[in-house]
């Protein structure tokens, strides 16, 4: 198993991506720290390689609690992935500061100072990895995404910054920007279309792949960016979107 032996924190981890990536690390040998603001379900708390941890990651100063719940448990963390993030839509005339403040704590703020906690363990541990859920939106833009787009683009330079500055650690950070990923929030947006079964069609055909994503295609790759095989790969952002943006918009 390519993750025997490794403990992973995980925020986020109780549904869609982070969940994905949770199962995908325990398949593979992991111990995981799931880190959300509500308790975890009873199938994550009734596994003896899952440590559930509440906490608002709204509040840095409940942050060193987290990792050192993760490493009292499990004894190190060998991997962190910053899942955890909000988006919302409103119109740039519209947004309010305490919107754009909340966006950037979570989607931002947060994944830096988690990094900055976890780095006296990972540098016991000889190394780490460092994975950054970021989103194709930070390289392009939907309708009244603004904060939401900014704090992806964040991430997205944020990790390339990790890179250079912990690579002397032999820590390694990346990045994945996934397109869509199935959820039970895609599935409701896709039945308030008019017509739901011709929205689902023309999302299809966004992707050249014919599919759309599961949250096991974002975990399959985080487990390769956890392991060791992937021991040169740093400061990359790497788009998981079925070659959506991969394709040029046709006229007609």
């Amino acid at each position: 198993m390519l993750l025997e032996g490794k403990t992973a924190l995980v925020t986020g981890g109780g549904k869609g991506i982070g969940r994905g990536i949770v199962e995908c690390f325990l398949k593979e040998g992991a111990q995981v720290a799931v880190v959300q603001r509500h308790a975890a379900d009873q199938e994550l708390q009734g596994n003896p390689a899952v440590l559930g941890i509440q906490a608002d990651l709204t509040d840095t100063a409940a942050i060193p609690s987290v990792v050192q719940q993760t490493v009292h448990r499990f004894g190190g963390i060998d991997v962190l992935v910053n899942n955890a993030g909000i988006m919302f839509e409103r119109s740039v005339s519209e947004l309010r500061p305490e919107e754009w403040d909340l966006m950037i704590a979570i989607n931002m703020r947060a994944p830096l100072f988690l990094t900055q906690a976890v780095l006296p363990f990972m540098r016991e541990r000889g190394g780490g990895s460092i994975i950054n859920i970021g989103s194709i939106e930070g390289l392009a833009a939907n309708p009244e995404h603004a904060v939401y787009c900014a704090s992806k683009a964040g991430i997205h330079g944020l990790t390339k910054a990790l890179a250079l500055d912990l690579g002397s650690d032999k820590i390694r950070c990346n990045a994945i920007a996934p397109g869509w990923i199935n959820s039970e929030l895609s599935e409701t947006y896709l039945a308030s279309q008019p017509d739901p079964v011709v929205a689902r069609d023309a999302l299809y055909n966004l992707h050249p792949i014919r599919r759309l994503g599961e949250p096991a295609d974002v975990g399959d790759l985080a487990v390769f960016l956890a392991s060791n095989r992937a021991e040169f790969l740093t400061g990359e952002v790497i788009t998981l979107d079925g070659g959506r943006t991969a394709k040029l918009p046709l006229p007609f």
